[in-house]
């Protein structure tokens, strides 16, 4: 683990045999919050804009040539749900679908809760910063690494008015990315604009 970054992020020094994502209890509860507030069923323009801008910032701060990928993920007790989503292999108009074609596995809108990293982060409650996934075996085994080729990734949960966590925002990529403290600034921040979102939809007037 890198002994840089500040201690409000997920660390990774799990006891051998426990497992690393605790049992996720809070799973009921959030349905039915994720179901008042009208979230996790269907795509979301605005978070579809909100997972563009996100690449994009995330991309000008490793200085990559490509976006990588960017979600706002809903999870329940199924399944994860991108309601944002930009894809970096295809323009921003059409980033809804195939997550990972360019490696030939085709994941569009859901994703397992076995899959991926973010079901980490809304256990814990804690951003997740994983700048190269092979360096620790617990995450390199995870099956986005050989089906989609995902090799970092940047979380941070969506922790609303009410305490519950509703899921996360993150960014995803192929290459292995120094995110740093920068990283870790720029998702914490974004994760409270995407709750400072959700906040305002429920607080529109009706009608």
């Amino acid at each position: 683990m890198r002994d840089d970054l500040p201690s409000d992020y997920l660390t990774y020094d799990v006891p051998p045999g426990q497992l690393l994502t605790p049992a996720d209890r809070e799973a009921p509860r959030r349905v039915v919050r994720l179901r008042e507030l009208g979230l996790g069923k269907r795509p979301e323009p605005e978070f579809d804009d909100f997972a563009w801008k996100l690449a994009e910032s995330a991309r000008a701060l490793t200085g990559a040539i490509d976006n990588p990928f960017a979600m706002v993920n809903f999870i329940d007790q199924e399944r994860q749900y991108f309601a944002g989503l930009y894809v970096a292999s295809r323009t921003h108009a059409d980033s809804a679908v195939a997550l990972g074609s360019a490696a030939g596995v085709e994941v569009g809108r859901e994703m397992a809760l076995d899959y991926g990293f973010c079901p980490h982060v809304v256990v814990r409650r804690k951003p997740l910063v994983l700048e190269d996934v092979c360096d620790y075996p617990r995450f390199a085994g995870n099956p986005v690494v050989d089906q989609v080729g995902i090799r970092s990734y940047l979380g941070a949960p969506l922790i609303d008015r009410t305490g519950m966590t509703l899921g996360t925002i993150c960014v995803v990529d192929r290459e292995p990315r120094a995110w740093s403290h920068a990283g870790l600034s720029l998702i914490k921040a974004r994760a409270a604009e995407v709750v400072q979102l959700i906040h305002d939809r429920e607080d529109r007037p009706l009608g």
